[in-house]
């Protein structure tokens, strides 16, 4: 099969690998029909995520139809269409019993931090991922979603990870009614923060990115206002202004460890610039009001980075974060899909062919285009 296929930071190429097979009676074999390049990938292209290996394939957001089943699955068959959770869950664990499949016990036995993840580096787990034509998918009764029948693999792909993830984002931010929400992106897992935080109540969402094309869709697919700080002296001061002297209710942060920006200088220091830019979560911590919440779901791959704890805990914050329990949110998050609550297709900017996946990181990773979201489609899928 052809694989995107890393061979060291800032290189990827497209390469014939072997097919994947069952391994555990568990597991399904996937014929991918769409894939994505997700902006944590990002982190992994560029050398940021510890333990990323030469040879490993990429891609944690994909569909497709189910090729083979081992003995041991239930409910699937073959032909069934599915939309797949970024999380490798075991379902009976301690952890995924209560609902935390980010932290499965069993997928990722080598770890205390991590569950195990497709297509994230031996840190999640070793697992390849779906920027591929075929995937294997362990405890397949598990994590695998059918897709209904009137629906295609574009409108659900995202259920895979950054729609529940902007979801997550805004519930752990505890929105109440009329509050001001700030969300620090205006990618992918931000544009759908800052959706949810309407659908839960916000007063005010206001968007902070530097990107002048990622800001006017913000405003065009959410009704955002919105703060380009390239365009500000003291971006912190220009959101206080905006947030009556007090700063934000809720402070969502969905940029992760490749931010841009910058920290005062006595802020900085090279351990914390090799391991990647925390502006996003100083801006968070720093725009949160006093005894507000700040939410996290930024990909901090790096095992340092500046943290301004003590700002945090002087101004009495909540501080929640994670990785997105992907599964838990796919049900309710479909609904609201086939109502036209949310019309997650709609970031779709770019369609390539899953051999054009070295170009479509070059653009996403340049935001090159007006890009917003890469869908990558293996030849088997093309019309």
């Amino acid at each position: 099969m052809n694989a995107l296929t890393y061979f060291g930071p800032g290189k990827v190429r497209v390469v014939e690998k072997p097919d994947p097979r069952i391994e555990h009676p568990n597991d399904i074999v996937l014929r991918v029909t769409r894939t994505a390049i997700c902006g944590s990938d990002l982190h992994l292209l560029d050398g940021l995520v510890p333990d990323t290996r030469v040879g490993s394939t990429f891609g944690h957001e994909f569909a497709g139809v189910v090729e083979d089943v081992g003995p041991g699955v239930r409910s699937l068959v073959p032909g069934d269409r599915v939309v797949v959770p970024f999380n490798i869950a075991c379902g009976t664990c301690f952890f995924c019993q209560k609902g935390f499949y980010a932290c499965c016990d069993t997928s990722n036995p080598m770890s205390d931090i991590a569950g195990g993840a497709f297509g994230y580096s031996h840190t999640t787990g070793g697992y390849e991922g779906g920027q591929a034509e075929y995937v294997r998918v362990p405890f397949a009764d598990v994590g695998p979603m059918k897709i209904p029948t009137d629906m295609e693999e574009e409108d659900v792909l995202f259920l895979s990870d950054i729609l529940p993830t902007g979801y997550m984002a805004a519930e752990m931010g505890d929105i109440q009614e009329g509050d001001t929400v700030i969300v620090f992106g205006c990618g992918p897992v931000g544009l759908f923060a800052q959706k949810c935080a309407w659908l839960m109540g916000a007063g005010r969402v206001i968007a902070v990115d530097h990107v002048d094309y990622r800001l006017e869709f913000a405003k065009r697919y959410n009704n955002v206002e919105t703060v380009n700080f390239k365009e500000c002296d003291d971006v912190l001061e220009v959101l206080k202004k905006l947030t009556d002297g007090r700063g934000a209710d809720v402070c969502i942060e969905a940029v992760g460890c490749e931010a841009s920006g910058s920290l005062p200088q006595t802020l900085s220091g090279k351990m914390f610039v090799q391991a990647g830019s925390p502006t996003a979560l100083f801006w968070s911590i720093h725009a949160a009001r006093r005894g507000g919440r700040v939410s996290i779901v930024g990909v901090y791959g790096p095992p340092a980075n500046l943290f301004p704890i003590g700002v945090a805990m002087n101004k009495n914050l909540t501080l929640r974060l994670g990785q997105c329990n992907v599964r838990r949110y796919m049900p309710h998050l479909l609904d609201l899909i086939r109502e036209g609550t949310i019309d997650a297709k709609g970031i779709i900017s770019h369609r390539f062919p899953l051999e054009a996946a070295p170009d479509a990181y070059e653009i996403f990773k340049q935001k090159k285009d007006d890009c917003i979201k890469c869908v990558l489609i293996p030849a088997h899928a093309q019309a």
